[in-house]
C-alpha cells in the first residue's frame, strides 16, 4: 500500500466522500424539470429549498466544525456521511415544497461536516508543505463529483424512470463509503498501526513552520479565535469566495435550462465541463504552493501569491462570461473561472492551520463555512431578482467578489504564520 505514502489514502478517502457529496446534492438541480413538472413547483420554489439547504449547511459548518474537535476526524465523518445519505435517500418521499426543503434542510447541516473535518484531517496528516496540495487533492473531489454527477445522475434517471428511485439510489453511495473508512482510518498519525515510523516522523516533523522553526500549538476557545484579525481575514476570505462556487453549483443546471432551453439529458451532458476546470485548478493550486514552498518562498508570500492568482483569473473569465453567446462558450469560461476558484479555495482553506493547532483548527474553519453559506444565501435571493434579462448581472456580482476576497487575506492575514496567545504577542 503506497509505501511511505499511506497519508494519500486517507486524503484519498476524504475527497470520495466528497465526490459522493456532491453527487447527492447536485441531484436536485440536474432532476428539477421532472420534479417542478411532476409536483407543480416553480424557480421561486427552487430558490426556496435552494435557501433552506444553504441556511442549514451554513449552521452545519459551525456544528461540525465543532463536532470534530469534539469526537475527532474518525467519528465525525461517520456522524456526517451517515445523515447526509439518509436525507438524500428521504428526498424520495417529497411531494411538494415542504417536505423538500425539509429534507434539503437535513441534508444541508450534515454536508456541512465534509468541509470542517477535510481541514482538520489535512492538518493532521500532512505535513505545512503538502498541506495546499491535500486540500487541492480534496477539493478535487468536489470537481470530480461536479464532473460525474451530471452523467450518473442523467443515467440512473434513465434507467430506472423516476426521479423518486434515482435519490435513494445516490443515497446508499454514502453508506457504502463507511465500510472503507472505518477499516482505514483506525486513528490519527501518532498512532496508527499501519503508518510506517518513517512516515509518521515525516509528518509529524512537517508540521514546523519553517520560516519561524515554530509548530502552531495556539489553540484557542473561539471568543479568542473571533478576537484575532487573522480569523476574520479568512473568514472574510471564505465569506466572499463562496458564493461564486456556489453561483454554479445551484444556478448552472437553471442558467442551461432558461437561456438555451435544455432539458435533464442536454443539462447533464453540459454540466459537467466546467467542473473539470475546477479539479485541474485544484492541483494546479496545491502543486503551485507545494513548489513555491520548497523552492524558499515563504508561507505567507506563497498563501498570498497563489490566492491573489486565482482571483485574478476568476476576475477575467467572469467578466467574460457576460458576453458568452453560445452553450458550448459558456461552459468554457465557466471552466476557467472555476480553475481560478479552486487555485485559489484550497490554500484560503489551509489559513486555520497555518495560524492555530488541531483543537482549533475544526472551529476556524466551521466559522469561515457558515459565514460563507450565509454570503451564498443572499446571492440566492438576489439571483432570481437580477437575472430576469440575463445571467450576467450575476456574473458581474461575482468578479467584484473575487477582489474583496483577495484583498480579505491580504490586508487581515499580515503574516501567515502560527499565531502566539494574545498576552504572548510583545
Amino acid at each position: 500500500m503506497l509505501k511511505g505514502k499511506f497519508r494519500f489514502w486517507i486524503v484519498g478517502l476524504v475527497a470520495l466522500a466528497t465526490i459522493i457529496n456532491y453527487i447527492d446534492r447536485g441531484s436536485l438541480g440536474i432532476l428539477w424539470p421532472e420534479i417542478s413538472e411532476d409536483l407543480g413547483l416553480t424557480k421561486t420554489d427552487y430558490a426556496i429549498i435552494l435557501n433552506v439547504f444553504t441556511f442549514a449547511y451554513a449552521f452545519g459548518q459551525t456544528l461540525f466544525g465543532k463536532i470534530f474537535d469534539w469526537v475527532g476526524t474518525r467519528i465525525g465523518f461517520v456522524l456526517a456521511i451517515g445523515v447526509w445519505s439518509a436525507a438524500t435517500i428521504l428526498h424520495a418521499a417529497a411531494t411538494g415544497l415542504t417536505s423538500f426543503a425539509i429534507f434539503r434542510g437535513i441534508l444541508g447541516v450534515s454536508e456541512a461536516g465534509n468541509w470542517p473535518g477535510a481541514t482538520k484531517a489535512n492538518s493532521e496528516w500532512f505535513p505545512i508543505n503538502e498541506r495546499a496540495l491535500a486540500q487541492g487533492i480534496f477539493n478535487s473531489g468536489a470537481a470530480i463529483g461536479g464532473i460525474i454527477s451530471g452523467p450518473v445522475i442523467g443515467l440512473l434517471f434513465y434507467f430506472l424512470g423516476s426521479w423518486q428511485a434515482t435519490f435513494i439510489s445516490v443515497g446508499i453511495l454514502g453508506f457504502l463509503w463507511l465500510v472503507p473508512w472505518l477499516l482505514v482510518y483506525k486513528s490519527e498519525p501518532a498512532t496508527h498501526p499501519w503508518l510506517s515510523e518513517e512516515e509518521r516522523q515525516f509528518i509529524l516533523s512537517g508540521q514546523r513552520n519553517k520560516d519561524t522553526n515554530e509548530v502552531a500549538d495556539y489553540a484557542p476557545d473561539s471568543m479568542e479565535i473571533l478576537s484575532r484579525k487573522e480569523s476574520w481575514g479568512v473568514i472574510l476570505a471564505s465569506f466572499f469566495i463562496d458564493p461564486i462556487w456556489w453561483l454554479f453549483i445551484g444556478w448552472l443546471p437553471l442558467y442551461l435550462n432558461e437561456t438555451y432551453g435544455f432539458g435533464v439529458e442536454q443539462i447533464a451532458a453540459y454540466s459537467a465541463l466546467p467542473y473539470v476546470g475546477a479539479m485541474f485548478g485544484a492541483w494546479f493550486g496545491g502543486l503551485l504552493a507545494q513548489n513555491r514552498i520548497d523552492s524558499g518562498w515563504t508561507v505567507n508570500k506563497t498563501r498570498k501569491f497563489v490566492i491573489g492568482l486565482g482571483g485574478l483569473i476568476m476576475l477575467v473569465f467572469l467578466l467574460l462570461t457576460t458576453q458568452a453567446s453560445t452553450p458550448l462558450l459558456a461552459v468554457f469560461l465557466m471552466a476557467a473561472i472555476l480553475f481560478g476558484f479552486q487555485t485559489a479555495i484550497g490554500n484560503i482553506q489551509t489559513l486555520p492551520s497555518d495560524f492555530y493547532s488541531g483543537k482549533s483548527v475544526g472551529s476556524l474553519a466551521g466559522f469561515a463555512g457558515t459565514a460563507a453559506k450565509l454570503a451564498v444565501v443572499g446571492l440566492n435571493f438576489l439571483i432570481p431578482v437580477i437575472t430576469v434579462q440575463s445571467y450576467a448581472p450575476a456574473f458581474v456580482v461575482g468578479a467584484a467578489l473575487a477582489i474583496c476576497s483577495v484583498l480579505s487575506v491580504w490586508f487581515l492575514c499580515s503574516n501567515i504564520q502560527p499565531l502566539k496567545p494574545i498576552a504572548q504577542k510583545a
